[in-house]
């Protein structure tokens, strides 16, 4: 009898753990209608933060991108209405200095059932901190409309995908993410808002090692000594500190599609005069729009070399659109920057470091760009035409009357399956995902307690 009940505990608890797996599973992914209040929770969270942003997502036409708009990555994918099918095929669609960005393709599929974070040290599975902490490639997606407060930094191991396509994700009021001497990554579709200050704290950065961390200074994405990363589709807003900072001898980097508004320094490549292995450091900032009460900083480089390419600057600039030091080279080409009050786009800065020769001779070249509202741009160095930006040559720009269509859906898309739509509008009531649990037969099931009760007599 004793041997009989042990059978069926374990045959119960093995039953229990596949139909509420959670984790890595290989199978089809479905899609069904949440009720709208979860959304509209969220929704409302925006409206706070950027009411520009809600209302100009829901003005955007829905439409299926049957024919191309001229955004290379968005004619990739968007217009395939089976897209969730093969949710990896994104990776494919990455351009710029980033476009080896495998993320975790290849992998399988994680998803996120748990939008707590209690545990740092621990992590339950089914967070998104336990899926990011793996070692093998994984493709990380979530089953529904989630916010997750960080309560530490995120440290992301390598060969990782984000992908928020499907459910309205934000990242909010905690801290942000750490990609730290890691490789391919892709963040997709994540809202990014009022990131804090953490720590410091001891934190899990791998399945084999925890680590003491110090305060972090409220960064939403920080790449640290860190290569192939891409960042698409995201919306940022309110951080301590920056909003995307690649530092230390990062590289092969894009940002694209991404939403920018109501912050000081949003976006650093390069953080110390000193540190000349940032010399190498590329960067493709493409087809993002700057909202309304950006400062600076979109972008600043130290001594790397920039592409800014058909981005949107509507709302001007507090003080300036690209800045930077040491020597960077930029590259400013078919973008739309409409200036404020603060007519000139570019800033020069004297940190104290080298400056390389003078500032008149970094190269600084501004190539099919519309200026309005008074907006200049100052060139230094070669002229746009010269080899030397060859360097800063990431992809074919676009002509700068197409930026304003090309960057319309920058931010979030609400995505659905079925009906092809991946809109770049913000409806009250999206979509989510439901996954597919693998439960064991009742066959097996018998097959299995049969095997318990067997085995001590075979022993016997």
């Amino acid at each position: 009898m004793e041997w009989f009940l042990l059978a069926a505990v374990a045959a119960t608890a093995w039953w229990a753990h596949c139909t509420q797996a959670h984790l890595l599973m290989d199978e089809d992914l479905t899609m069904t209608q949440l009720p709208a209040s979860a959304d509209l929770f969220l929704s409302k969270v925006l409206e706070t933060i950027d009411p520009h942003y809600v209302e100009r997502k829901k003005n955007s036409t829905r439409r299926i991108l049957a024919s191309a708009n001229g955004n290379p990555v968005d004619d990739c994918w968007r217009s395939d209405s089976n897209w969730h099918n093969d949710r990896q095929a994104l990776a494919d669609c990455a351009i710029g200095f980033g476009k080896n960005a495998a993320g975790g393709k290849e992998g399988r599929v994680y998803v996120v059932t748990d939008d707590s974070d209690d545990n740092v040290v621990n992590p339950k599975e089914g967070t998104l901190r336990y899926g990011v902490l793996q070692e093998e490639p994984l493709w990380i997606v979530f089953d529904r409309n989630m916010k997750i407060k960080l309560k530490n930094e995120l440290i992301l191991t390598s060969y990782k995908t984000i992908d928020g396509r499907g459910a309205n994700v934000h990242l909010s009021d905690g801290a942000g993410l750490k990609i730290q001497f890691v490789q391919n990554i892709i963040v997709h579709g994540i809202h990014f808002h009022n990131i804090v200050p953490t720590g410091p704290a001891v934190i899990r950065s791998s399945p084999t090692h925890v680590g003491h961390r110090d305060k972090t200074d409220g960064t939403a994405i920080a790449i640290f000594t860190s290569h192939d990363v891409w960042v698409d589709h995201c919306f940022f807003s309110k951080a301590d500190d920056g909003l995307v900072d690649a530092i230390r001898g990062s590289t092969r980097i894009t940002v694209s599609n991404c939403y920018f508004s109501n912050h000081d320094k949003a976006m650093l490549f390069g953080a110390h005069k000193q540190d000349t292995e940032d010399r190498d450091m590329t960067v493709t900032v493409a087809f993002n729009h700057f909202g309304p009460n950006l400062m600076q900083r979109l972008p600043r480089m130290r001594f790397g070399y920039c592409h800014v390419v058909n981005n949107d600057y509507p709302s001007g600039w507090g003080m300036y659109a690209i800045g930077g030091s040491e020597d960077p080279t930029f590259l400013s080409e078919g973008n739309r920057f409409v200036a404020s009050k603060n007519k000139e786009v570019t800033k020069r800065v004297d940190d104290g470091g080298n400056d390389y020769g003078g500032e008149e001779n970094w190269n600084w070249a501004s190539s099919g760009d519309l200026l309005f509202n008074g907006a200049t741009f100052e060139s230094s160095g070669a002229n746009g035409g010269a080899s030397v930006y060859n360097k800063a040559m990431s992809l074919s720009a676009r002509p700068a009357s197409l930026v304003e269509i090309i960057t319309s859906d920058s931010g979030p898309l609400m995505c659905t399956a079925g009906d092809g739509y991946c809109a770049g509008n913000y409806p009250l009531q999206s979509t989510s995902m439901t996954f597919k649990r693998q439960s064991p037969s009742p066959l097996f099931v018998l097959l299995y307690m049969s095997v318990m009760l067997l085995f001590p007599l075979i022993l016997c």
